[in-house]
């Protein structure tokens, strides 16, 4: 605890927490209130930590849409208990992680998910082509406190330290004005959660190399590869029981399943079925990416074609920086030309030229005898897309120039 409220740890805690931003938790304090907060609170909250006196605040319970569908609850703890959860991972992570298994990716320094699908590419080219692909249920949501806090008392003795994890697990989470206790699971949304997860899957790690199986694991996706369907099912099978067993965790058996790789995504990609298999978007990917970008473009009509551009471009980097190990092109090529496509672009690119409303719908019109304008056509935004008088119209070259993000081109910048 000592390492924990040493100077330097909280000064780099405040500043990682400073730099995340964040919500306000449930008592309504901002990061940027904590300056203050800690100015005039700092030595009486330091000395509770060092007596093991320190209880953490309630949990906000905030609830956000799942890429496939459904709602996930995020738990958004108070600004000092982001602060304190952040110094205490500074702590631990150097202690567990070194020890972490080298198939493990998730929420660990220097390792990403492009690593881990660059792993997946690599067993399946081995000529691991069948994969064991676990769900677990509400993973987040099902950690028993029991068996994490013994992981965690491997390798910790201070019993402040493991009290006040225990009390961060413990935190009552804050329900429509109601404080409801909890009896398991880690909150996601707080700093220490993803450590404690990693703490908790080791254990499965190790017993998967002890085996001698390849396999990838970022956080609680979890794939294995083998050289048969047969092989897959009996990884299914054990794994599944020593998931449930062992460590009370449920596994989802309707997503789980033993199958070809590529004919299930991991982390957002998927491989090509050729004997050299290539990197590639999950359908999935694609989706979200599309309802993202109309999203972007519903909030723009009626508005600035440059305000639109500058609102797009944040989304498609990082978008492009994530999938950036992406091999095969065509898709990528399709989502440039998807950008340029809502049919009120052409409108509004014309209109910043000066020209009015009603001349730049004419100047968009469809080919040459229909008397459709392309802002005004009901087939929608993406039917236009295609269209080849609009490409020659306006073609993507255009919009590049006025700004637009290549995602082709940023990806191959990258790589």
């Amino acid at each position: 605890m000592e390492q924990v409220v040493a100077t330097g740890n909280m000064q780099r805690a405040y500043q990682r927490v400073m730099r995340n931003k964040g919500a306000p938790g449930a008592d309504g304090m901002t990061v940027v209130q904590l300056a203050d907060h800690l100015k005039r609170h700092w030595p009486v909250l330091r000395e509770r930590l060092l007596a093991g006196e320190y209880h953490p605040g309630p949990i906000r319970a905030v609830e956000i849409p799942k890429p496939q569908g459904g709602m996930r609850q995020l738990g958004i703890p108070t600004v000092v208990d982001r602060l304190i959860q952040q110094a205490l991972l500074q702590v631990l992570m150097p202690i567990f992680d070194p020890e972490f298994s080298e198939s493990s990716y998730g929420y660990r320094p220097k390792r990403n998910a492009q690593q881990a699908v660059s792993a997946m590419k690599s067993h399946v080219e081995a000529g691991h082509r069948w994969v064991a692909d676990l769900d677990m249920t509400a993973f987040f949501d099902r950690v028993n406190h029991d068996l994490l806090m013994a992981r965690v008392a491997r390798r910790v003795r201070d019993r402040r330290v493991l009290r006040l994890i225990r009390r961060f697990l413990e935190a009552g989470v804050v329900e429509h004005v109601r404080v409801v206790k909890r009896q398991q699971g880690t909150p996601q949304g707080g700093p220490l959660s993803p450590l404690l997860a990693n703490i908790l899957l080791d254990d499965v790690d190790r017993e998967l190399e002890r085996r001698g199986h390849r396999f990838c694991r970022y956080a609680d996706d979890l794939q294995v590869y083998v050289g048969s369907r047969r092989a897959g099912q009996r990884v299914m099978d054990s794994l599944s029981d020593y998931l449930e067993n062992s460590l009370r965790l449920e596994i989802n058996r309707r997503k789980s399943a033993v199958d070809r790789p590529w004919r299930r995504s991991f982390l957002g990609y998927q491989l090509t079925f050729h004997r050299q298999p290539r990197l590639t978007l999950a359908p999935t990917s694609l989706r979200r990416l599309i309802q993202r970008v109309q999203a972007v473009f519903r909030r723009g009509r009626g508005g600035s074609f440059q305000r639109v551009l500058k609102e797009l471009a944040p989304v498609l980097r990082g978008w492009a920086s994530y999938y950036r190990r992406v091999d095969v092109k065509r898709p990528l090529e399709t989502l440039d030309g998807l950008d340029t496509s809502p049919p009120t672009l052409p409108v509004v690119a014309a209109m910043e030229t000066g020209v009015s409303e009603g001349t730049a719908a004419d100047e968009a019109r469809a080919p040459e005898g229909t008397g459709v304008a392309l802002g005004h056509q009901r087939q929608g935004p993406w039917w236009n897309a295609g269209a080849s008088h609009l490409n020659h119209a306006l073609p993507v070259s255009w919009f590049m120039d006025q700004g637009l993000v290549s995602i082709l081109g940023t990806i191959q910048r990258l790589r």
